[in-house]
């Protein structure tokens, strides 16, 4: 039995004019972003208070999406359906107050170390009206394996502890013995304060969003909402009526799972019909045997993810967006797995190469907008160790200071250099607080000379990072990115391979899982992004730039781009060879 998600038509009929709803929506969107800053500023690890993995959003007391803050936008569009199963489980029994968390993947989430935290909020007549959401990646789930990210999983409970659905607060009142079971369920000794950090977050939402209520009314509330929502739909629906009717196929392939088991199929039928899309999955890897999951939750935050950034930036991200879509994911299938299969890091691969076979079938229609919105991370680099030597305490370090690379170049801009593209506002954490925090030192971080994928426009380039341990230091990866890499769009190629050194040898192919002895180093090559365009048509004088800038070699301007460029970077000489240039690419044509 697959998973559809279909919606009926939207009413506009809505009693409401614009600029009042403009205005409340504009609140709401305020609130999201104060709660998201709220956990910026008083969580107590670097993933949340430097990598700002954080996301805020407001939904209706059924559980559909209304508002949201700048973060993540895949796992931001993935909180909505827990929120949801929280209002139907409950179904009347909440009250002012209340605190909920949950982390479960099979009743919404992504993966177990995402977890969600919300409170309802209440009309005056003790209607649920809101939720205040806030959700946040931790640092460890218990399990087999520190950092949630146990590559050996056979199951989900070897991953973590699930948490389908817990009262943290009832009616104003922590529960000292969830608090304390939670806590006894991980391994980190800062769980519990950016478990309240949360807490606080969704806290300071639901007040702020009282305050909105008291001062509007209820009804005017709900129907800015309702506005928005069939605002956000209709525009959509207009945007794709423009679109040629047809169905458009893409597959692609992750290198392996955790478990060596190679080319997780990814396959996409987009159908366009008027001013309906139908997102099909079927076709997809449905091995019993592989361990490399997404789940319904992570494959749809994907793929509305990628669908957000092919159409006009100015259309509202709410449920809108969701009720233009019909979107099948057969149950069983990598993207749609049944209940218990291990899902961590699967929520990054195949999960986000949802967005590249979206971005490749919708590059038939609309290649000028298409670019993956994706990234090829594997899963962090964990680090961790029983003992720091200069605190006496185990240590764990996610690495959010050097993810960095595949940036997808798009028509008209290229790839920027050094950033993770789709993971939006997620930043790499100061290098220099991390050794302060940890014991080790970075040893060195810097583009890769020839690693954007050639086009028209350029992918942006990957990345060298070098991280030396001061202790004795495990370190846990799972690679990808080595045979199937960044796509290019609309001629352009793909981006450069990662690599992974450990130590004095090449990493394993599949998974990295070393101890690390003092002194001895993590070098890890991130490769780049994909190009847009054919790189014959590139700019010379952009080519030059590259040059100039050691973004691509003199070599690599020949290679590549059919760019003849004489000189020396030494002595400051470049300068293309206009005669040469010309002749290189009218006989590659």
């Amino acid at each position: 039995m697959s998973a559809v998600e279909s919606h009926g038509a939207l009413s506009d009929a809505v009693a409401i004019d614009p600029i009042t709803a403009a205005v409340v929506l504009s609140a709401m969107e305020t609130i999201c972003f104060e709660m998201a800053t709220y956990v910026s500023r008083t969580a107590t690890t670097p993933i949340l208070n430097q990598s700002n993995e954080r996301n805020a959003t407001i939904l209706t007391g059924d559980g559909r999406l209304a508002a949201l803050s700048v973060g993540i936008p895949q796992f931001m569009l993935s909180s909505t359906l827990p929120v949801r199963f929280a209002s139907e489980f409950f179904d009347g029994d909440l009250h002012p107050g209340d605190v909920l968390v949950a982390n479960d993947p099979y009743h919404g989430g992504g993966h177990l170390p995402d977890f969600n935290v919300f409170s309802p909020v209440f009309a005056d007549t003790g209607e649920l009206l809101l939720f205040a959401s806030i959700q946040c990646h931790h640092g460890d789930t218990g399990g087999a394996m520190a950092g949630g990210y146990n590559v050996f999983a056979k199951d989900i409970w070897s991953e973590g502890t699930r948490y389908p659905l817990l009262k943290i607060f009832d009616a104003g009142r922590e529960r000292r013995d969830v608090v304390l079971t939670m806590r006894a369920n991980n391994r980190l000794p800062g769980f519990v304060g950016d478990l309240r950090s949360q807490v606080g977050a969704a806290q300071l939402g639901a007040s702020r969003l009282q305050e909105v209520i008291d001062g509007f009314g209820s009804k005017t509330v709900k129907d800015a909402i309702e506005w928005s929502i069939a605002d956000a739909g209709r525009r959509l629906r207009a945007e794709i009526a423009e679109w040629p009717d047809g169905t458009y196929e893409a597959d692609v392939y992750v290198d392996s799972d955790p478990a060596g088991n190679e080319d997780i199929h990814i396959h996409v039928a987009v159908t366009v019909a008027g001013e309906r899309l139908v997102i099909d999955f079927e076709g997809s890897d449905e091995r019993p045997h592989i361990s490399a999951w997404s789940t319904f939750g992570n494959t749809r935050g994907n793929a509305i993810a990628q669908l957000a950034s092919l159409v006009d930036p100015s259309i509202p991200k709410n449920e809108g967006f969701f009720d233009c879509i019909e979107l099948k994911v057969p149950l069983g299938c990598c993207l749609n797995p049944r209940e218990g299969r291990p899902v961590s890091s699967g929520t990054h691969h195949p999960g986000v190469e949802v967005g590249d076979a979206i971005a490749i079938a919708m590059s038939q229609i609309i290649p000028d907008r298409c670019a993956p919105q994706t990234y090829k991370f594997g899963s962090p680099r964990q680090m961790w160790g029983d003992c720091d030597p200069r605190t006496g305490t185990p240590f764990f370090d996610h690495g959010g200071e050097v993810s960095a690379g595949w940036v997808n170049a798009v028509k008209g801009v290229d790839g920027w250099g050094a950033l993770t593209g789709s993971l939006g506002n997620l930043i790499k954490a100061s290098a220099e607080n991390n050794e302060r925090l940890f014991p080790h030192v970075l040893r060195g971080r810097n583009f890769l000379t020839d690693s954007g994928g050639p086009g028209e426009f350029r992918g942006g380039c990957g990345s060298l990072f070098v991280k030396e341990v001061r202790t004795p230091t495990y370190v846990n990866q799972y690679v990808v990115n080595r045979r199937h890499l960044h796509p290019g769009i609309a001629g352009g190629l793909s981006g450069a391979p990662d690599h992974c050194m450990v130590g004095d040898e090449e990493a394993a192919p599949t998974v990295v899982n070393h101890l690390l002895d003092t002194g001895e180093q993590l070098v890890y090559r991130f490769g780049g992004g994909g190009g847009w365009g054919n790189p014959l048509d590139r700019d010379p004088a952009a080519v030059l730039d590259d040059v100039w800038d050691e973004y691509v070699s003199i070599e690599g301007a020949r290679h590549d781009y059919g760019v003849v460029v004489t000189g020396a970077l030494a002595d400051m000489s470049l300068a293309i060879d206009a005669e040469a240039t010309e002749s290189e690419r009218r006989a590659r044509r």
